[in-house]
């Protein structure tokens, strides 16, 4: 099955899927980036053409490889498109009841043997593929954001997922020059299970009076030697997408250090999402980002 895995298909052109669709193009697979907005399909692809220009002027790569890269992406805005693909990776929002609609529409189209992917950062694996004709062949595929410069990939097995899905996975994961760390299927699984409840913590932090946006930031920047305060890497996330992984957390493990900070809640009500709506944290609306508490 390993070497069947040639062509790629991504449901999402947004950060992620756009981000995934990127080094599966430059690890030499040809790539399907699929969405159902023109728009964001074109945005998606101008990111890509954007990131893989910035990585040829840093020397990572050569514009041959860039062109190439190019060359191997198509785009489509139905899922017919991606019907002859033979793994398919799913980036869309992370709500589980838009995920599950989509792996029902996707498994009308795909061939039998294809295997389908989440690129879910929470949500239980074994209970999406349920939502499929073909348990045995799906796997979750978490790549970390963004995804051209992480590293690490999280693979997790659902309950039913075979030898042969997690082999070929894997071995894919491999060719993308990324590292596999395998997870069992908890909320979260591990990256996230130990990073969003620090956030979740500094947002407290922040609610509480404990100390000022930048306070918080500059403390676990200096004082941990962490790359991104805790608070600007929740807008950089998306804060919509750090409150959808703490109320899995919250409730898959029915634990009340995992309730979401009521001011993050706030904020989402508000639709300051962070960096991606200009407003979240901090305001991003000027020539340099502006604490908004």
């Amino acid at each position: 099955m390993t070497s069947m895995i040639k062509k790629i298909g991504v449901i999402g052109a947004g950060q992620m899927g756009n981000g995934i669709a990127h080094v599966a193009a430059l690890a030499g697979f040809d790539v399907v980036l699929n969405d159902v907005s023109a728009d964001r399909l074109k945005s998606g692809l101008a990111t890509v053409n954007g990131n893989l220009s910035r990585q040829v002027a840093k020397k990572v790569i050569s514009e041959d490889a860039r062109a190439q890269a190019l060359g191997r992406i198509a785009s489509t805005d139905t899922l017919d498109g991606i019907a002859d693909c033979d793994l398919v990776i799913e980036s869309a929002t992370e709500k589980e009841e838009v995920k599950r609609k989509i792996f029902h529409e996707v498994c009308a189209v795909l061939k039998p043997d294809a295997i389908i992917a989440s690129n879910t950062s929470s949500i239980s694996i074994t209970r999406l593929a349920a939502a499929t004709d073909r348990p045995e062949r799906f796997i979750g595929i978490h790549f970390m954001n963004p995804v051209p410069l992480m590293e690490l990939v999280e693979l997790i097995r659902g309950i039913a997922t075979d030898d042969k899905t997690f082999d070929a996975s894997k071995e894919f994961v491999s060719k993308l020059g990324k590292q596999v760390a395998v997870s069992e299927d908890f909320p979260a699984f591990i990256v996230n299970r130990i990073l969003l409840p620090m956030i979740n913590e500094a947002i407290y932090t922040l609610y509480e009076g404990v100390g000022n946006v930048e306070a918080i930031d500059a403390a676990m920047k200096l004082g941990a030697h962490h790359p991104m305060g805790p608070l600007e890497l929740a807008d950089f996330i998306g804060l919509d997408t750090c409150l959808s992984i703490m109320q899995v957390l919250h409730e898959g493990l029915a634990d009340s250090k995992y309730r979401p900070c009521p001011l993050l809640v706030k904020y989402v009500e508000a639709g300051w999402l962070g960096r991606k709506t200009q407003r979240g944290f901090y305001d991003y609306r000027g020539p340099k980002p502006v604490p908004t508490r």
